[in-house]
């Protein structure tokens, strides 16, 4: 048996596999749409492992299951051995000969690497501390959908390095756009993922630099989950780094408006940023479904081959 292909980072698509993954999840959106069945996962079992809450990620693995004529297992911690201690790696070899597939939501990345290590079946990360290649997928379909190719366009990051701008640093070294990051001194990414990405990436400390003339501008909550005991300090830390209608206005002006939710009104981004015209998180939200049944067939049904319907 072929050893299983894993989604822990986009790093682990190439430039062409993520191209045509970003195409067929276009398809099965007008598919989903115009009411097509598209029952590509019949009898299929997608086990989901949640160690931290979620909205999102739980409703659009389940859902997309369903569509592709799936199941999906959810199990947090609680429920499982996992909660009592059981290793991961024994976890993992009793629960890929049950699944088809893995997605895990974890605090530490280190979990994720682990699991997929020991495991029989395709792993999708669906988030840990350092990445979220499920959200960029969506946010690449997205902007995919509004503008077209994102190569050589400029993405303006604003707020705090954390794993959704590591994503994001990834896929700049896969797709050819240039990425300019602003953060509060402290809250740079980290510097290996920045150093994978060459020269695409540029770290800055204010943000009019990153969005001057940008044709995508990105944030992200200021304090994440874990990082409660912070927020104090953080909302001291990033004033100044508000996406509002001023710092908006420094973009391109067709430039689009991206937030992986949930939002916090008034904190990273202003109400009327996330309202208006240049926002596209609500089809951003969406495509969350879309692009990880085009992840769950490419890993699941055809071993790691993407190939187009149309």
């Amino acid at each position: 048996m072929n050893a299983p292909r894993h989604c822990l980072t986009l790093l682990d698509l190439s430039g062409e596999e993520l191209h045509a993954l970003l195409q067929r999840a276009i398809e099965l959106k007008q598919q989903h749409r115009n009411g097509q069945p598209h029952l590509l996962l019949p009898q299929k079992t997608l086990g989901m492992i949640f160690e931290k809450a979620s909205t999102r990620t739980r409703v659009s693995f389940e859902a997309g299951m369903v569509q592709l004529g799936g199941h999906a297992l959810f199990l947090s911690p609680r429920d499982t051995q996992l909660g009592r201690g059981e290793p991961v790696a024994d976890t993992a070899r009793v629960l890929s000969r049950m699944v088809d597939g893995v997605m895990i939501r974890a605090r530490e990345h280190s979990m994720v690497e682990e699991f997929a290590a020991h495991s029989a079946v395709p792993v999708i990360n669906g988030l840990t501390d350092l990445y979220h290649p499920c959200q960029l997928l969506a946010d690449l379909q997205t902007w995919l959908e509004h503008r077209g190719s994102i190569a050589g366009r400029s993405v303006a990051w604003v707020g705090d390095g954390n794993n959704v701008c590591h994503s994001w640093i990834n896929a700049s070294a896969r797709l050819g756009f240039e990425l300019r990051v602003a953060t509060p001194p402290g809250y740079e990414p980290e510097q290996t993922v920045i150093d994978a990405a060459g020269a695409a990436v540029t770290l800055l400390h204010e943000p009019r630099e990153a969005v001057d003339g940008a044709d995508l501008v990105v944030t992200d909550v200021w304090t994440s989950m874990g990082q409660e005991e912070e927020n104090a300090k953080r909302l001291r830390d990033f004033a100044g780094f508000q996406v509002d209608e001023a710092l908006m206005a420094t973009a391109a002006p067709d430039a689009l408006f991206m937030h992986c939710l949930p939002a916090h009104r008034g904190e990273e981004v202003s109400a009327g940023v996330l309202e208006g015209p240049h926002s596209v998180v609500w089809d951003e939200a969406e495509n969350r479904m879309h692009a990880q049944k085009a992840l769950l067939e490419f890993l699941m049904a055809r071993g790691g081959e993407v190939k187009s319907e149309t």
